[in-house]
């Protein structure tokens, strides 16, 4: 094990690479079923490692005051057992990936507090479904590793610091709060080169146009951008476009004096004046006024404002960043949109990818919520069982991010509403997340591949074939064949022009592209 360690050390790999395969190397070292290392953020403990839990697990944020076992063992120097049969509740109870919801048997657990540099860094957790694997003399070699572990955690500490004092340059002060990348939940690949291309496109002082469905979180990965920018010093000013009245929108961006109005009873400095310095975000920019659009222009053209009621300009400083759920180049086409605002916003459109094109980051992001509502609504353990997750991975997630927390909010309470105890570990059922899913995909899809194991019935349909071995794709499978299907017509309908067939699916043309890559479809000779 020290070898494997040490070999990692001296490699050149991603911080999250390094730390999972840390805890896979603690996996087979200590004979554990699931490993954890979890690092302490702001009274909070999130998994940056783990071997043998379940996706969901990844997501979360264990408050450490509510839960006994993590404070326990962030409280000692020495490691941590506790006994077969402790009255302290397990957090990762039901969490192990082998045991798809279930609550755990009797079983061993053992923690211990990491340390960089003498300060609290987090704590690494074993847990092994067989009593008595972590005995005396596994107690003390995890203690004589510790320090292992920590130079191999400050060694990741040091390279992700290095690697963002050489994007900031002489910008400004580091500060590691700043930079903090905890609110994003996310391990997908698509996930990981948008967050990389954000970091990029941060340091620099272009405008950014975040293009999205609703419900994706633009407005974290603007706080991103802001975050990573020169200007992280200086505040980051929202303003809801589509809330704006045409009426007080003038006021709201750019303020007024006395007397502007009625009701304008003194001097008021404005959004722009308030960002001075900073980060202007204009969220959902698209739902502007054609009115304030022309004005809004002139300010980013000019770099200056003036408040309502006074012919005085005042000089700007301020970086854009917009978002939008709307195509606003088909909206500057049709009038509804200026075409001159348009190329001063996205001189760097980044498309969001939505939920559905994220992998297991569904999972993830569910566990989150799944601990928000266990805390809560005072539940002892909140999970999902195995249907559920397949439930979660193939369902389309119209209204993403957003509309996943509604889903496992609602279903929680639901499952208290039915007589489920909180001093229970719960597990929600696929049925209670009441989501919309395809009765039956082979029926819509026409396509053989689904049709494997079929017959046709009297009346028409299809019909499980009890002769055959083989079973129809699974949801998730048989959903992109659909997908891989539908964009092979569109780019047939349009002769192959990636743009039109992306106006067709309405979605697009970066992410048509993106998806299509997913499903494998690479070059023209496959279409």
């Amino acid at each position: 094990m020290d070898s494997l360690i040490l070999a990692d050390l001296v490699t050149d790999l991603p911080d999250a690479v390094r730390l999972q395969r840390l805890a896979h190397t603690l996996q087979q070292r200590f004979s554990s079923d699931a490993v954890g290392l979890l690092k302490l953020d702001d009274g909070s403990l999130r998994l940056v490692g783990a071997a043998g839990l379940a996706d969901e697990a990844l997501g979360r944020r264990f408050k450490v005051a509510e839960h006994p076992r993590f404070a326990t063992i962030l409280s000692r120097r020495e490691p941590t057992w506790f006994e077969p049969g402790n009255m302290m509740p397990d957090p990762y109870d039901g969490l192990l990936d082998d045991r798809r919801g279930a609550p755990l048997p009797v079983h061993d657990c053992l923690g211990m507090s990491l340390y960089v540099q003498g300060k609290l860094w987090g704590a690494l957790t074993l847990d092994a479904l067989k009593t008595g694997t972590f005995d005396d003399e596994i107690r003390m070699e995890v203690q004589r590793y510790a320090l292992l572990l920590e130079t191999a955690i400050r060694v990741t500490t040091l390279e992700k610091e290095n690697r963002n004092l050489r994007q900031l340059g002489a910008a400004g002060i580091h500060d590691p709060q700043l930079l903090d990348e905890t609110e994003i939940i996310g391990r997908s690949d698509a996930i990981a080169q948008l967050l990389h291309e954000l970091d990029v496109v941060a340091d620099s002082e272009l405008p950014v146009l975040l293009l999205g469905e609703t419900g994706v979180g633009k407005e974290l990965f603007a706080r991103r951008v802001h975050r990573k920018s020169r200007r992280r010093n200086k505040p980051m000013i929202h303003v809801n476009c589509a809330a704006l009245p045409e009426s007080l929108a003038e006021s709201e961006l750019f303020g007024h004096v006395k007397g502007a109005f009625s009701g304008a009873t003194q001097d008021r400095m404005g959004r722009f004046e308030a960002a001075q310095g900073g980060t202007l975000f204009l969220d959902e920019v698209g739902e502007l006024p054609l009115s304030i659009q022309a004005k809004l222009l002139r300010a980013l053209q000019n770099g200056e404002i003036q408040r309502l009621g006074t012919d005085a300009s005042i000089k700007t400083d301020v970086r854009i960043i917009a978002a939008t759920n709307r195509d606003l180049k088909r909206h500057t086409m049709e009038g509804s949109f200026r075409a001159d605002l348009y190329h001063r916003l996205s001189v760097y459109p980044v498309p969001i990818p939505p939920l559905r094109e994220r992998d297991r980051d569904v999972l993830l992001i569910a566990g989150h919520y799944l601990e928000f509502n266990r805390a809560r609504l005072g539940i002892r353990g909140l999970r999902l069982s195995y249907a559920a997750e397949e439930a979660l991975l193939s369902y389309p997630w119209p209204g993403n991010v957003r509309e996943l927390e509604h889903v496992i909010s609602r279903a929680a309470l639901k499952l208290l509403s039915r007589g489920a105890s909180r001093d229970q570990i719960l597990t929600l059922p696929a049925e209670l997340l009441d989501l919309d899913l395809p009765a039956n995909p082979t029926l819509e899809l026409g396509s053989d591949a689904f049709s494997a194991g079929m017959r046709a019935g009297d009346d028409g349909a299809l019909h499980p074939d009890e002769a055959s071995t083989s079973y129809p794709l699974a949801l998730r499978q048989a959903l992109e064949q659909f997908e891989r299907e539908r964009i092979l017509k569109a780019l047939r309908d349009t002769e192959h022009n990636w743009a039109r067939a992306a106006r067709l699916l309405q979605i697009d043309s970066s992410n048509l592209h993106k998806r299509a890559r997913k499903l494998g479809l690479k070059s023209a000779a496959e279409l």
